[in-house]
């Protein structure tokens, strides 16, 4: 999720705000009332790729499992366990999956973050679609999306080691404590066999134990949707304000640039506009609560001299200090290598203007509302495009995976792995 400036090649990967013309914008996710159509989102569900994603996964069983359970719910509370324990059913049969735990059920790489996305969105479309016996009122709908949407992400299921940190930001001995996020798959309409790589680092590292020089670190993760209407609905703060007072560590992760992965210095309080997985276009100032003590810019506290100067993998790894600006006084943006000059409007943050930045911005001002700045090391990590190989860069045509692409999303996720055991261990992250 790069600015403007990005450019990708072969892929045909939008990972840049505002290259194309949003469409009409659909109802919010999570709106509800009478059955209504599903969305821009859950309608790529019908093509082929993602039926064989799901096939090929084991996963194609999993919605209309769902709309089973539904149907024999005879009220919104019987309705409501259902949507609970099946969402949080969805995520932890993905982690699994990718952990290597249970049966495969299909040829799919283990490793793959799609057959979650694609499940998710078939058990979000019957829930939608569903008209059941009794009164559902809209509230009621739009409460069982947000319950679907919550559990299904790991955001429900994040479950830290006991203990709180001290004063000092730290937990003295014990186990670290690392929350970490990831995304959905985006730009589907130009290449709906998309993986991204930050959805893969975390069901990969969710509920891990990392070993690091100063001892081990325990990982929870969930993933957020590549949507406007979300973020603007508090999406973010709702499912990390209560954990980051209680963690050693924090970071983001999104797909980025090709072939190198970014720790993203500054994040600005501006959306670019570029559509998301409705096809919505959103140009604004970040909306979040209390707009009046709301800061052009946000700052990085990860050890971003530590995770650059370490050995973590085959892809190199930038401190990423560029940022585009209106300086004060000024009218037009400016693209300020060094990061932003004082009393300037934000435009992009050093990892653009899209939905990253926009995670990057609201994870970094909660901490800082929380008054853990000083102590709570916290930011965002780009990591490089997943790329398909040689030969197989056609969505019209392309096998849905291929040898180098599977190589590769491992390559990205152990890289990713051990950028979180530098950050955890360096100087200065304990501080109990």
């Amino acid at each position: 999720m790069r600015p403007i400036r990005v450019r990708i090649g072969v892929l045909g990967l939008a990972l840049v705000a505002g290259l194309a013309a949003p469409t009409t914008a659909t109802a919010a996710p999570g709106a509800g009332g009478a059955a209504s159509a599903p969305t821009v989102e859950e309608r790529r569900l019908d093509g082929e790729v993602p039926q064989e994603i799901l096939r090929r996964s084991g996963f194609a069983a999993v919605a209309p499992a769902f709309a089973r359970g539904l149907g024999r719910a005879d009220s919104y509370r019987e309705a409501r366990a259902v949507v609970a324990r099946e969402g949080a059913a969805l995520w932890r049969r993905a982690v699994d999956r990718v952990q290597g735990r249970g049966p495969a059920r299909g040829d799919l790489s283990r490793d793959d973050d799609r057959p979650l996305y694609w499940a998710r969105l078939g058990m979000t479309r019957e829930l939608r679609t569903w008209e059941p016996g009794f009164g559902l009122g809209e509230r009621q709908r739009a409460a069982l999306l947000t319950e679907l949407e919550r559990t299904s992400r790991g955001q429900a299921d994040l479950r830290l080691p006991r203990g709180h940190r001290d004063g000092h930001g730290g937990h003295g001995k014990g186990v670290k404590r690392v929350l970490l996020t990831g995304f959905d798959s985006f730009t589907l309409d130009r290449d709906v066999r998309i993986s991204n790589p930050s959805g893969a680092v975390a069901l990969a590292l969710d509920g891990t134990v990392i070993d690091t020089p100063d001892g081990p670190a325990r990982v929870e993760t969930a993933v957020f949707p590549v949507r406007w209407a979300d973020f603007a609905q508090g999406t973010v703060e709702r499912a990390l304000r209560p954990y980051l007072p209680r963690v050693d560590l924090f970071t983001t992760v999104s797909q980025g640039r090709v072939g190198r992965f970014d720790v993203e210095r500054t994040n600005g309080a501006w959306r670019g506009g570029f559509p998301d997985n409705d096809n919505v276009s959103r140009t604004e100032t970040v909306p979040v609560a209390d707009p009046a003590s709301q800061p052009q810019w946000t700052t990085t506290t990860l050890p971003y001299a530590a995770i650059t100067a370490a050995d973590t993998g085959r892809f190199p790894v930038y401190d990423n200090t560029a940022v585009t600006e209106i300086p004060a006084g000024g009218d037009e943006p400016v693209v300020r290598p060094d990061g932003p000059t004082p009393g300037s409007t934000a435009r992009e943050g050093g990892g653009g203007n899209y939905l990253s930045n926009e995670i990057a911005y609201r994870a970094t001002l909660l901490r800082d509302r929380l008054g853990l700045h000083g102590t709570l090391p916290g930011g965002h990590v780009h990591t490089p495009v997943l790329q398909f190989g040689t030969g197989n860069t056609d969505p019209a045509t392309g096998a849905v995976t291929d040898p180098e692409f599977v190589r590769n999303r491992l390559d990205i996720v152990a890289q990713a792995r051990a950028i979180v055991a530098v950050a955890v261990s360096a100087p200065g992250t304990d501080r109990g």
